[in-house]
């Protein structure tokens, strides 16, 4: 499996470990990935994702998951897990506040 999140797109970076002697080796930085569940009263279920701990901290800014997929603007760096989560939210609150 990948070690990309699923809401930002972060994925490994490569970086070097320079020693004493300047010499420099390849290494991998890896993202702070999480399995989180999340509730959403919309869907009235609980979704599991992948997410970074910026992504995590991003989505308790907007108030939960709900609230982060109704009105976060872009949404391009999203799995397809994370934008099928999307989809059905906004068609779900569409439909509630017809």
């Amino acid at each position: 499996m990948t070690r990309i999140c699923d809401i930002t797109g972060k994925k490994p970076k490569v970086a070097h470990w320079v020693s004493h002697a300047d010499n420099k080796t390849k290494r991998r930085q890896l993202p702070n990935l999480q399995y989180k569940t999340f509730t959403s009263d919309v869907l009235g279920q609980d979704v599991t994702l992948r997410v970074s701990a910026n992504a995590l901290r991003t989505i308790d800014k907007h108030g939960g998951i709900d609230n982060f997929m109704l009105n976060y603007g872009s949404h391009e760096d999203f799995s397809t897990d994370a934008q099928a989560v999307r989809k059905a939210i906004k068609a779900k609150a569409a439909g509630a506040a017809a």
